[in-house]
């Protein structure tokens, strides 16, 4: 019986990115002459998608080089265990560290939302369609993971092909980073920042909602920091890339304000 995997949506969205995932979920391939990365690593049910994807120019999981995760959610984390497994480096800041070693559940422990979702729910019943969306793609299903590099606060990871600048957005969860690649001109954000919120159906750069985020205040703190940052394409974790640079995107997310 053929093997059943996600179809190929890969998308270039600047020079050597690729987006993969689907419409609610992004995680990117970035080439690099020292080796393959991922930022962010999905949903267990797109290793498929992946496998595919890198086969197609004869590659495989073994030529990614790291694994930089913006959070711990188990959305973004979902093929930390088979890119490990492949011999990949899995990046991680220090304060979302225990997420990945307790399992992608514990994040309810670790990084507890403000609100539960059942307000949303009520007012926009598509707002299911994230968690059912999880589900069906094995997100609840992850397991622990061990053995990671962590950091704390900015640092630029010179061990990394690429040597990116993370830089520390803490508010989604503690431990919720941006990396920079300045030679590439790309701003990979993850939830602290998006361009789609299903949550609330809200098309633009925005926060989270408070239903996923554990500290709206820090959050909101962060699109100062976020704003700060030099003119970049800005690759979320959810939603298009959006190409006006942090300061308009930081300024947008404001006006759309927390919900």
């Amino acid at each position: 019986m053929p093997r059943r995997t996600q179809p190929d949506r890969a998308q270039q969205v600047a020079p050597s990115v690729e987006r993969l995932g689907d419409d609610m979920v992004n995680f990117y391939l970035v080439e690099h002459p020292d080796g393959l990365l991922l930022v962010d690593a999905g949903l267990p049910g797109h290793l498929g998608q992946l496998r595919d994807h890198l086969a197609r120019s004869g590659r495989s999981l073994r030529d990614i080089r790291a694994v930089l995760l913006t959070h711990g959610h188990l959305d973004h984390t979902g093929l930390v265990t088979a890119t490990q497994q492949a011999g990949a480096e899995i990046w991680i800041h220090e304060s979302d560290a225990a997420i990945l070693a307790d399992g992608p559940l514990s994040s309810m422990r670790h990084a507890k939302p403000e609100r539960s979702m059942l307000p949303y729910v009520l007012r926009r019943p598509a707002a299911l369609g994230g968690p059912l969306h999880i589900a069906r793609m094995g997100g609840f299903r992850g397991k622990p993971v061990r053995g990671v590099h962590t950091f704390r606060g900015d640092r630029r990871l010179d061990e990394v092909p690429g040597q990116p600048q993370a830089v520390a957005l803490p508010g989604h969860t503690q431990g919720s980073v941006a990396y920079h690649f300045p030679a590439l001109g790309v701003l990979f954000t993850g939830d602290a920042l998006v361009t789609r919120e299903d949550m609330i159906g809200h098309t633009g750069p925005s926060l989270v909602s408070r239903g996923f985020t554990h500290d709206s205040a820090a959050a909101l703190a962060s699109l100062d920091r976020l704003a700060e940052l030099p003119m970049a394409l800005l690759l979320p974790g959810h939603g298009d890339a959006f190409a006006d640079g942090p300061q308009a995107a930081a300024a947008l997310a404001r006006d759309a304000g927390q919900h």
